[in-house]
């Protein structure tokens, strides 16, 4: 498939860092590409969300070689954390875990390890984060920068919503009703 180049739009996006408040969010970035993707790209969009489901499901061909690639990496961490999960729970595992992304799977290992869940899905974001930035290379105004930017934003947003104490005292809340319950009997 042909690779479009947009260097005027690229070239206007503000530069992000991990751990920045986002610029725009990703439905404005997404509203942005409107005006200057082609509708091939821009179809693709749809793709570029970090939702489970479309990485574990998504197995034909989106029309992106890079789409695909980043579906696949995702798709064997979310598998090789599910697999590990269900070994820890003693219950049986049948969908199949690609042993093809070792990094994939060395992260899930790490993560499925931690104490804190909460530093676990900061690592896996800072792991997508690189991952993004090794696929794309030196791709400075190809349409594989368009996805990795909303990507990139959709992590910058998921940290934000991330907050310790409101953590803190919904486990608080969790655990204290899980207590009363079990001292009233229920």
């Amino acid at each position: 498939m042909f690779s479009h180049n947009y260097y005027y739009f690229i070239a206007s996006l503000p530069y992000i860092n991990y751990g920045d408040k986002p610029p725009v969010s990703s439905a404005e970035f997404i509203e942005q590409c409107k005006n200057y993707l082609s509708p091939g790209d821009l179809s693709l969009l749809r793709y570029c969300i970090f939702d489970p489901k479309i990485a574990v499901e998504t197995v034909e061909r989106t029309g992106s070689a890079f789409i695909d690639q980043f579906l696949l990496w995702e798709r064997a961490r979310i598998l090789a954390l599910a697999s590990l999960r269900a070994a820890r729970q003693k219950r049986q595992f049948t969908a199949e875990v690609s042993h093809d992304m070792p990094r994939a799977e060395a992260l899930a290992k790490s993560v499925f390890d931690m104490d804190d869940p909460l530093e676990a899905e900061l690592s896996i974001d800072r792991a997508r984060w690189g991952v993004l930035d090794e696929m794309l290379g030196l791709d400075f105004f190809g349409v594989n920068r368009v996805y990795v930017y909303l990507w990139k934003l959709e992590l910058l947003e998921r940290r934000e919503r991330f907050n310790a104490q409101k953590g803190a005292d919904a486990y608080r809340q969790l655990y204290d009703n899980i207590l009363n319950n079990y001292n009233s009997g229920v």
